[in-house]
């Protein structure tokens, strides 16, 4: 299929000296394009091609106008790779032609312009002045940008074999190894300081395919000048004083697309060190997080610092995008799969929640407890004097969103399946899809189709398509929600096993053989700030459906926008009587799949119907829905309408408007 696949199922001098240096990775990445979207996947793959993943460079202007990296003096930052670490998978997940063909721009002339000394990208205000990087690397610009585009070549290779590649980021990494003490990582900003993990990460994937031992010295130098994640994350000072302080001091390690980039780092230098202090720490780390940041959607508060679980805070689009990445990577490094249960409700609920239908629009900072969205400064630890934040545009707030939201779902497509060191396939995270691999002894290429609507069906079937028998192993991920799932293999039972676990199927298999992997759902509910509750079925959590008046507006500075009034009313808690026993008063309603899929209301194939009490004093307060405090004996204490009201809820990514921590009420 595509050369690099023979590197999952490798052998020889190569892979034993890479694995005597770097630790054996418990589930390899498959190549780009060897996973490609069905079903609901599929027709948002396509909505993003029709909107600003497959145009962006015909209307921003960043990207558009003399592009810095085709050689221009416009944007020569991070934006054009953001945009393209997004765009390049989804060109090759569709191979779309036309897609290919427009992102091969930037890829071959950052290709063919690599200077002399191993730079490369943009031409520099030093070198338009006619100084070179070979005689000073001070005459170069930020790695930050750099390593941005290092993560596309690394896909855009897997995807082609380009011969390319391979000597341009081995020209490079040396340049930077002669070069960073001289220019360290925060020679001309901080971000790159912050981000050294995805440099990092860069280095240690060449260094699996060449062996090349400079790359492992140049691994420990970038460690040692990136921000210390590792030390923040298992000493647990960091975290605490993360959410006690909103000043000046340190913010940039407050950033909240910094932490999600900084997740990584300590399961990325694992991989030389083979020491579990690093996973230790990143385990403890990311649960604090969670616990002293986290909200009920998946993600931490991020706007633009860490700020605590308030459902009135915002999140970043930047943060859940780079926090879905860093998982990905630990995933496939550690092993661990909690990062895959952290993925899934982040990628299912966040990430749709903040994007138009359209793919073109988003939120800067989009908040749990949304109950409007409109112009306004809120309670956010960034505010943005033009109080753009929380509306909906295609540049409202900051624009790396607009360029770097792309990499959510094409990512995610890409890191569903994994090969295993046993020469199998593994799905550890799950939507609709087929992957094509080679396995087994022999390395039989197999194309595996997985059928399912997950996840607002707990129903998966795959199904293999082989020219010839072939024996390997195939291992499915049992989500830590799920009490206990059901295996059939060819439609009889095979195995149970509980949540948290991997199911593993060592058999031959032949053409047309089908594993059924039965996920039942219950719903649920979980804890939050201020005692509130979310109600929860599979890795799906359920927002209060508000009916929804979209208005149109614009500002000189970033155009259009998009604010959303509430036109029912939302100041709802839920009984405590649906709290103590969720399974059995909410009623679950199901609808079948549409047949061009849309993270939105009206599609929500789900809908969780229960019953409700207004609290008529909770009101919108400075544009938030500031959340009332259920108390320590599980119940509001302020005036209750005694009256219940049938309530609707349905998936918070199938959400703009909502309510999805809720008071507990009598």
């Amino acid at each position: 299929m595509r050369r690099l696949l023979l590197l999952i199922w490798m052998a020889g001098p190569l892979a034993a000296n890479v694995q005597d240096k770097l630790t054996v990775l418990p589930y390899e990445p498959l190549p780009l394009g060897a996973v490609q979207p069905e079903g609901w996947l599929l027709d948002q793959l396509k909505i993003m091609k029709t909107g600003a993943t497959g145009r962006l460079d015909e209307y921003y202007w960043k990207v558009k106008n003399d592009n810095g990296w085709l050689g221009g003096k416009g944007d020569g930052w991070e934006e054009t790779p953001y945009w393209l670490d997004g765009a390049v998978p989804l060109a090759y997940q569709l191979n779309d032609p036309a897609l290919k063909s427009k992102v091969l721009k930037y890829i071959n002339w950052t290709l063919d312009n690599q200077r002399p000394s191993g730079f490369f990208g943009p031409i520099t205000k030093n070198e338009r002045e006619g100084k070179k990087t070979e005689t000073d690397p001070a005459n170069g610009e930020d790695w930050w940008p750099r390593m941005v585009m290092l993560k596309v070549l690394q896909q855009y290779y897997t995807a082609t074999g380009d011969k390319r590649v391979i000597p341009f980021m081995t020209k490079y990494f040396r340049y930077q190894l002669n070069s960073l003490k001289a220019c360290p990582l925060g020679k001309w900003t901080e971000w790159a300081t912050a981000r050294g993990g995805d440099n990092l990460a860069s280095v240690y994937w060449l260094y699996r395919q060449t062996g090349d031992d400079y790359l492992l010295q140049l691994g420990d130098l970038i460690y040692a000048q990136t921000t210390p994640w590792t030390n923040y994350f298992g000493a647990r000072d960091w975290v605490m004083e993360a959410a006690a302080q909103q000043n000046s001091h340190a913010w940039m390690d407050r950033h909240g697309v910094n932490v999600a980039m900084g997740i990584k780092l300590p399961a990325i230098y694992y991989q030389a060190k083979n020491d579990t202090h690093y996973l230790d720490s990143l385990r403890t780390g990311f649960k604090d997080i969670m616990t002293l940041h986290g909200l009920p959607h998946g993600m931490f508060s991020a706007d633009e610092d860490l700020h605590g679980n308030d459902p009135k805070q915002g999140v970043e689009l930047c943060a859940t995008v780079e926090t879905m990445y860093s998982l990905e990577e630990a995933l496939s490094i550690t092993g661990a799969l909690p990062y895959a249960d952290a993925i899934e409700r982040m990628t299912f609920n966040a990430l749709p929640g903040q994007i138009t239908d359209d793919f073109v629009s988003r939120q800067y900072f989009m908040v749990a407890n949304q109950v409007q969205v409109t112009r306004n400064v809120f309670q956010f630890s960034l505010p943005f004097n033009r109080e753009m934040n929380n509306v909906f545009g295609p540049y409202a707030g900051y624009t790396c969103c607009t360029a770097n939201m792309h990499q959510g779902w094409t990512k995610f497509t890409a890191n569903l399946w994994y090969a295993t060191p046993d020469k199998g396939l593994a799905a550890l995270l799950y939507s609709p899809c087929k992957v094509t691999a080679k396995v087994g002894a022999q390395g039989t290429t197999v194309t595996l189709t997985e059928k399912t609507d997950y996840p607002f069906s707990g129903q998966l079937t795959f199904v293999l398509n082989t020219k010839t028998k072939v024996e390997f192993p195939l291992s499915l991920r049992v989500p830590a929600w799920c009490k206990e799932a059901v295996v059939l293999v060819n439609g009889q039972p095979y195995s149970k096993a509980a949540g948290g676990n991997m199911v593993h199927i060592k058999r031959s298999w032949s053409n047309n053989d089908k594993v059924e992997l039965q996920l039942p759902m219950e719903v649920k509910t979980s804890n939050w700030a201020k005692n509130s509750r979310t109600v929860e079925r599979g890795p799906l959590v359920y927002a209060l459906k508000i009916e929804e008046q979209w208005r149109t507006d614009s500002i000189r500075e970033e155009g259009m926008y998009y604010e959303i009034l509430p036109k029912s009313d939302w100041n709802y808690g839920l009984p405590r009587e649906v709290i103590k026993d969720p399974a059995k008063f909410p009623e679950v309603k199901t609808k079948p799949m549409p047949a061009h899929f849309v993270w939105n209301a009206a599609n929500a194939p789900i809908e969780i119907v229960t019953k409700g009490k207004k609290i008529p004093e909770w009101k919108i307060t400075d544009g938030s829905a500031v959340q009332p405090v259920t108390t320590r004996e599980d119940v509001y204490q302020g005036k209750v309408l005694p009256e219940a009201h049938t309530i609707t809820l349905i998936p918070y990514g199938c959400s703009k408007l909502r309510i999805v921590a809720f008071p507990v009420v009598p």
